[in-house]
């Protein structure tokens, strides 16, 4: 069990980057969900005891890492956004020097364990290559072959499929699925379809504070009924837009947009009719809905409202 209790941190400035994060994690894939800057890298550094909290405690099984940041990182597979690799080097050559830095070996040498590793991330068949020819999907699988080396008890994972194509992320959902049977693994990104894909829970950061803890299920089901959807002409998009509460705008065929709004009450525009909601509009809900406002079946369990809009 990973317990974060009242995590504080304050960067000089002052700038507050988390304001009280409250958590309880166990065995599987949760996602933690946020734009650019809401206080995301700074709540795995601190979960990983590479910084340390202004106030507030992290517990893992039991043990305040906080105090002694040691027992974490014996314990701990980190996958960063972006992870240097020597490009002249072998995918099987880094992983062993990656392997060393961490002091891990096996019975039958750290070359064997560098393979078995490779193996277990689809990448065997590319072991002899040169890094340099790896695809952005490929330099991922490395870079999450060193973070589970070891067994680690928790994976921390930064924005893993960002820049993939649509077959490279779905290989890489499947390879997080497997890494999440046995162990607390920490997803977190901005795009929502890795976390409705992979994780039967998840927290929703804004501004360094959590405003949600809740399931894919239930963010969905807590806005049913208030989202519509609708075509509007971009030359009137400006004035649409101050006069309804609009989710997301794409355009369609070029000559058009094809708008979601939330209207939890009253009647929808002309044209806009109710559409099922998906996990990215309850997210769009609580980053563009003041928390006062947000439903608190969106909020899940254990949630303060607290704050404006963001």
């Amino acid at each position: 069990m990973l317990s974060i209790q009242g995590l504080v941190k304050i960067h000089p400035g002052p700038v507050a980057a988390l304001r009280g994060v409250d958590l309880e994690l166990g065995e599987g894939l949760f996602g933690l969900l946020g734009p650019n800057g809401a206080g995301k890298s700074t709540f795995m550094q601190v979960v990983a005891g590479l910084i340390e909290p202004t106030a507030g405690k992290v517990l893992l099984d039991g043990h305040d890492i906080v105090q002694d940041p040691r027992y974490m990182h014996q314990r701990l597979g980190y996958l960063p956004q972006d992870f240097g690799f020597h490009p002249d080097l072998s995918g099987l050559a880094m992983l062993e020097l990656l392997l060393k830095l961490k002091g891990i070996t096996g019975p039958r040498g750290r070359r064997q364990v560098a393979k078995e590793l490779l193996e277990r991330v689809n990448l065997a068949h590319a072991a002899n290559r040169k890094v340099a020819g790896y695809s952005g999907g490929m330099r991922q699988r490395l870079g999450l072959a060193q973070a589970i080396a070891g067994d680690p008890r928790v994976l921390i994972v930064d924005e893993p499929t960002a820049g993939l194509d649509p077959e490279e992320r779905h290989r890489f959902y499947r390879l997080l699925a497997e890494m999440g049977s046995k162990r607390i693994v920490i997803l977190s990104t901005h795009i929502v379809e890795d976390v409705a894909t992979l994780c039967p829970r998840l927290a929703v950061i804004r501004g360094g504070e959590v405003v949600a803890d809740t399931t894919p299920r239930a963010a969905r089901e807590a806005i049913a009924g208030s989202i519509y959807e609708g075509m509007v002409a971009p030359n009137d998009m400006q004035a649409f837009a101050a006069a309804w509460r609009v989710l997301s705008s794409v355009l369609a065929e070029g000559t058009t947009n094809r708008v979601r709004i939330s209207l939890p009450t009253g009647e929808p525009p002309a044209g806009f009719a109710p559409v099922q909601p998906g996990l990215e509009d309850a997210y769009l809900v609580l980053m563009r809905t003041p928390t006062r406002e947000v439903p608190p079946a969106l909020r899940g369990t254990g949630v303060t409202a607290t704050g404006g809009a963001a």
